[in-house]
């Protein structure tokens, strides 16, 4: 059994959105030294020294390092990654704070790369903000699969019981059905049974598919998608002995009640499955990345540059994605141990 606490950075996000605030809230919370040993990834001076917090907010003492190696236990650690200054108008992304939130991000990874850190928590970015000639990624997800060397990764979106994965991400909804392969849905679902199994311990996981088309294709008549790919990749797992259902219409699946009898639902598309999940659980959502050989989890919102600087942002969502950052990584730990270790 590991004999420390995991060591979690925190990267930044977008400064000018609800990142820092939601950090600093979660962070208030001295409970979080019990479970992990936190590490912000940018300068304690520009996230809270200068933040514009209620006017009765505590305080929060960090210890400022320039090398993670120097981390302490059982305290709240930032670590430095750029010097300059500059003016933080909250709700207003300019280039520097989406420069800041690739610094942030990127210094985090090396650390975690470098097996300095057991896990990462990403705060929100501006995909359009965070753009550079360095950086092309449509999010945190797809940079991470490419910086860690992942065949492919699973976006995974977990509450308590309710987990919903997506075979396709960040794309337009025009270009789904051509990018929707019997290679990617049988890729996306091995991800999926084996996250199950090693990331939440689920020994026998229950995975349904939904369907692509309304009413799940209509037996062909509103699209053939489902009979000519999904139902036969669903045979095959079914005959290989695993517990694959579908593919089921997702407007009846989710009205019904119906994904509650399972251990993970495998939506087509993005909307598809970010839709109810954020209606039954935007507040305490986590957005978990499946399939990398890192842990790495972040809230299931956005910058929302509306609320920044107001001091409304709810942070459960963020102190959720630690806690199953925590989670995750003690769970990995137990199954890396011999039987008779355990």
């Amino acid at each position: 059994m590991p004999q420390h606490l995991p060591r979690l950075g925190f990267s930044v996000g977008d400064l000018a959105g609800i990142g820092p605030e939601v950090i600093y809230k979660t962070l208030l919370d001295e409970r979080l030294l019990k479970i992990c040993t936190p590490v912000v990834y940018g300068t304690a001076t520009a996230l809270f020294d200068d933040f514009p917090a209620a006017p009765d907010a505590e305080h929060l003492t960090f210890r400022q390092l320039r090398d993670v190696a120097d981390i302490a236990p059982g305290r709240l650690n930032a670590v430095t990654c750029w010097d300059e200054d500059f003016a933080l108008a909250p709700g207003q992304p300019s280039p520097a704070t989406g420069q800041a939130a690739r610094e942030s991000l990127l210094a985090a990874s090396r650390d975690l790369k470098a097996g300095k850190l057991d896990g990462l928590v990403t705060a929100p970015i501006s995909k359009e903000n965070t753009q550079a000639d360095d950086f092309r990624y449509p999010g945190h997800t797809e940079f991470l699969t490419s910086y860690f060397g992942a065949a492919d990764s699973l976006m995974l979106l977990a509450d308590d019981e309710l987990r919903i994965a997506t075979v396709t991400g960040h794309m337009a909804l025009k270009d789904v059905s051509n990018k929707l392969t019997s290679d990617l849905l049988r890729t996306k679902i091995r991800l999926l049974l084996k996250s199950l199994q090693l990331d939440f311990g689920i020994l026998k996981p229950r995975i349904a598919v939904l369907g692509l088309n309304p009413h799940a294709g209509e037996n062909g008549l509103l699209g053939r998608e489902e009979a000519d790919l999904v139902v036969p990749v669903i045979k095959q797992f079914v005959h290989d002995g695993h517990l694959v259902f579908g593919p089921f219409p997702a407007d009846g699946y989710f009205g019904t009640g119906q994904f509650r009898q399972f251990d993970a639902t495998l939506a087509l598309y993005h909307d598809q499955g970010l839709i109810p999940f954020k209606l039954m659980a935007f507040e305490r959502g986590v957005n978990f990345t499946a399939g990398l050989p890192v842990v790495r989890t972040s809230p299931d919102h956005g910058t929302a540059y509306g609320l920044a600087g107001q001091y409304k942002a709810d942070e459960t969502s963020f102190r959720q994605a630690v806690y199953m950052a925590a989670e995750v990584w003690r769970k990995r730990q137990q199954a890396a141990q011999p039987r008779s270790a355990q």
